[in-house]
């Protein structure tokens, strides 16, 4: 049993430290960022992460209904 668990944890630290290696020893070094936003393919095609997205919906002026039909009626004249 104690054979099992020791060799579990030192299989376990030896994948940690090679998942580490670009932090621990590039100067420097840091994790890659998977975001959406952070992939400049997505940023292109306009796709961003939903909190951003959301984000920013919420610090838009809200209109009121009579906003939305005055916009409306100035569109349709």
């Amino acid at each position: 049993m104690l054979i099992t668990l020791l060799t579990s944890l030192l299989i376990v630290a030896i994948c940690i430290v090679l998942l580490a290696v670009k932090i621990l020893f590039v100067r420097g070094g840091k994790f890659p960022n998977t975001h959406i936003s952070g992939s400049k393919a997505m940023r292109e095609r306009g796709i961003g992460c939903v909190q951003s997205q959301d984000r920013e919906a919420r610090q838009k002026r809200r209109l009121t209904f009579k906003d939305m039909e005055q916009a409306v009626n100035d569109s349709l004249n």
